[in-house]
């Protein structure tokens, strides 16, 4: 079994067998995927951690899948049922909703009518009948009129023989293969609005999804994010699905294919019509509502799977978003009624003061609130202002702005960060720990204050499923999105490293080798001893052994240690041939750090050995080039045009500067400035053809773009970053991924794309 598994994925992968097997015994054996990326190249020649995580999840669903094969076997063998054909068939199968769908004719608790047609003594008829149609069924059925079995009349006994012949086709897994696979290839997903309900949808519901109340396209080729909101049409009562599985009215090919496997021809013999009626019946009540499901399941799989990918790729976006760094930092929770929220940090996170402003209506205090900023800017030398984009927020950026050109001697930069999930934050455990006299709402300026300095360890302590970047997030499985998400954190948090004297509980949580227990005694050690000096102190750290240490060690950075090296990615283990390099170039290790010529005189070829390879020797080189080097950008700001507050201050042609919030399969949401964001549809995000937005865009890069279209009605905005085309030019032709059979008018960009008015249809959430 486990052989079979590895072949799988090993070409899927196209590496070799044996870069598998190895990296599947590191994985048994406790190594991480960032422990095994970094530090065991040699072992699995070189396999990257995207690589390494689908081997881990392939492996976990394959060994699922092969086990419930085995179960599935032996179940079908118990009924007698198992034929060699069918055993290949399930063996054959890779993939588990197919495999349930082989099985599910087969666990039914309950005896279905064929069954009992059977234990009634009426198969014979049934054989007759398929065999000879030049044979009345009516005639033959009375010869099966059996009191003691119930069977009364020659139609009962006619109706159990129709039973036992449904049965028979619905558990034909050849032909039910070859149905699927032509339904699959040819139908269309069809939506139209639901049929009236008690009580009635209310009509803000059904506005939702007016662009889908008549609705057609290839089953095969909807994307995901249309996929998803019709699906939610379904749930929330305004559209129903159907499949049509023959389009083109070809005189229903399924159930000819159907009639063919059976070999029934109609030649207007006596059982022609009863034969082809119980296959007529056979296929509306049993085998299409069957393979519907089965399909509809396919593309619900699909797009939750590319949703929990647009959710991890923009996650690791913004975890990666360039660090402001140690800057004194003022963080702002804007408010109108309640007032802005203001907190104080030091450089390294720690709160320094809060306070709580006026500046908007009922109370217009803005004089007095400038006096406050200010006073408190000077006082803690303020460098950075970080204002949540919440509600007022672009009125607490003016206030910021105004404070800034009345007081000469203030020089800090202020930024809009994204507050999503600092509400969260503010009302979590680790807050109320963290700051447990803190008022709540105070709680959630510091964690914006804190983000801009390190979006990484501020945002790892937020559910990253609060965070917002995702595309229908609520409507996926929340297991594997939690799981995709864990896996985003753990690799951005290995892959810039971790400082492990200032690091948060739930910044260690994330680190190679740790969990929550030990990350919690570390921070208890830290607090009880004092600073880390080495590495090699993690040992004396209660339940940290070696084996955790082995898979930490190289991730946790030590600023001012005994050791340089313990503030470099080199891992303990090949601290000896680090100093056998220095001992062959003659220098100190201090002095061979950071020394790019004398580093480049080092041949890695010579300290080859058995231990370590020349991927790694080449690592470790290229960090001590640059030791502890960080991975994301350089920090850089966005400025928003003055004067643009709300949408109706936009006007179309107007080139603006943004920030990415949100990428989708359709295009990215942008941060212009005003209270909604605009969004550039994929069509308009380049000079070229784009099949992916994130080839062109990220979750926090600033972009400049142009305002084509503004309704304010429905607070919709759209932009394009295509500077130099014009904005009234027609909207671009459906491609073979957007619907073309749309009954609807389309006068305006909103509607002349589907995916861009769905866009604005809380794909966001």
């Amino acid at each position: 079994m486990l052989n079979h598994i590895i072949k799988t994925i090993a070409a899927e992968l196209n590496v070799p067998f044996k870069d598998v097997e190895t990296t599947i015994n590191l994985l048994e054996d406790g190594a991480t995927v960032p422990f095994i990326a970094r530090y065991r190249k040699e072992a699995t020649n070189g396999l990257d951690d995207t690589q390494l995580r689908h081997l881990d999840k392939r492996l976990k669903y394959l060994t699922e899948l092969s086990q419930r094969k085995q179960s599935i076997i032996g179940s079908i063998s118990e009924l007698g049922k198992l034929t060699s054909a069918l055993e290949h068939l399930i063996n054959q199968t890779d993939n588990k909703t197919t495999l349930e769908e082989i099985y599910r004719p087969f666990k039914s608790k309950r005896k279905t009518k064929g069954q009992i047609a059977i234990a009634a003594g009426l198969e014979p008829l049934t054989n007759k009948l398929l065999a000879s149609p030049q044979l009345s069924p009516l005639e033959q059925a009375k010869h099966f009129i059996n009191h003691h079995q119930e069977i009364t009349t020659a139609e009962q006994a006619l109706e159990g023989a129709a039973a036992i012949l449904v049965d028979r086709m619905a558990v034909d897994i050849e032909l039910l293969a070859q149905i699927r696979d032509y339904v699959w290839h040819n139908s269309q997903l069809e939506a139209k609005a639901a049929r009236k309900k008690t009580p009635p949808i209310q009509q803000s519901v059904i506005d939702k999804y007016r662009n889908y109340l008549e609705h057609s396209e290839a089953l095969k080729r909807a994307p995901s994010h249309r996929v998803m909101a019709m699906l939610r049409g379904r749930s929330d009562g305004a559209l129903q699905l159907n499949l049509n599985y023959d389009p083109h009215q070809q005189g229903n090919r399924p159930l000819s294919m159907l009639l063919q496997k059976l070999k029934l021809k109609n030649h207007q013999r006596p059982g022609d019509q009863w034969l082809n009626d119980v296959a007529t019946q056979a296929w509306k009540t049993r085998l299409f509502p069957s393979i519907e499901n089965e399909l509809f399941s396919k593309i619900k799989e699909q797009a939750e799977h590319d949703a929990i990918d647009v959710f991890a790729s923009n996650l690791s976006d913004l975890l990666m978003a360039a660090p402001a760094g140690e800057h004194i930092t003022m963080g702002l929770d804007p408010g109108i009624r309640t007032g802005v929220k203001l907190a104080i940090v030091d450089a390294t996170g720690k709160l320094l003061a809060t306070d709580t402003i006026y500046p908007h209506p009922p109370r217009n205090q803005w004089q007095q609130s400038i006096t406050t900023l200010a006073k408190l800017a000077k006082k803690y030398q303020v460098s950075l202002i970080s204002i949540g984009n919440g509600t007022g927020s672009r009125e607490t950026e003016k206030l910021v702005q105004q404070c800034n050109k009345e007081t000469a001697d203030l020089s800090f930069t202020s930024l809009m960060v994204s507050e999503a999930g600092a509400s969260v934050y503010s009302a979590s455990e680790l807050a109320a720990k963290e700051f447990p006299q803190l008022d709540v709402s105070l709680r959630g300026a510091v964690s914006i204050a804190r983000r801009l300095q390190d979006p990484l360890a501020e945002l790892v302590k937020i559910e990253p499923k609060a965070i917002g970047v995702g595309q229908y997030q609520h409507d996926v499985n929340q297991t594997q999105l939690s799981q995709r998400l864990d896996e985003v954190i753990e690799d951005c948090v290995n892959g810039v490293g971790v400082d492990l004297n200032i690091a948060s509980i739930p910044l260690l949580c994330h680190v190679s080798g740790l969990n929550k227990t030990l990350a919690t005694n570390i921070v208890e050690f830290r607090e009880q001893h004092g600073r880390f000096n080495d590495r090699k102190q993690l040992l004396k750290v209660p339940r940290l052994g070696p084996k955790a240490y082995q898979q930490a060690a190289g991730f946790l950075r030590i600023r001012a240690g005994n050791n340089p090296l313990d503030n470099s990615a080199v891992h303990p283990e090949a601290y000896g041939l680090v100093a056998n390099m220095a001992k062959d170039a003659h220098q100190p290790i201090t002095q061979l750090i950071g020394n790019k010529s004398q580093l480049s005189l080092i041949d890695p070829a010579n300290f080859v050995d058995s231990t370590f390879g020349l991927p790694t020797i080449q690592d470790i080189l290229s960090e001590l080039d640059k030791p502890g080097r960080d991975p994301r950008p350089e920090f850089s700001t966005a400025s928003f045009k003055e004067g643009i507050e709300t949408i109706k201050d936009l006007k179309p042609e107007m080139i603006l500067e943004g920030i990415i919030t949100n990428v989708t399969n359709f295009g990215a949401f942008v941060d212009i400035g005003v209270h909604q964001d605009g969004l550039v549809h994929i069509s308009a995000l380049a000079n070229k053809f784009v099949s992916d937005p994130r080839e062109v865009v990220k979750t926090g890069q600033v972009v400049k773009v142009k305002v084509v279209e503004i309704d304010c009605a429905r607070k919709r905005i759209a932009l394009t970053m295509k500077l130099e085309s014009s904005p009234t030019q027609p909207a671009p032709k459906p491609t073979k991924t957007q619907p073309t059979t749309s009954t609807q008018s389309r006068p305006n960009q909103f509607q002349g794309n589907n995916a861009f008015a769905d866009a604005f249809k809380r794909a966001k959430n």
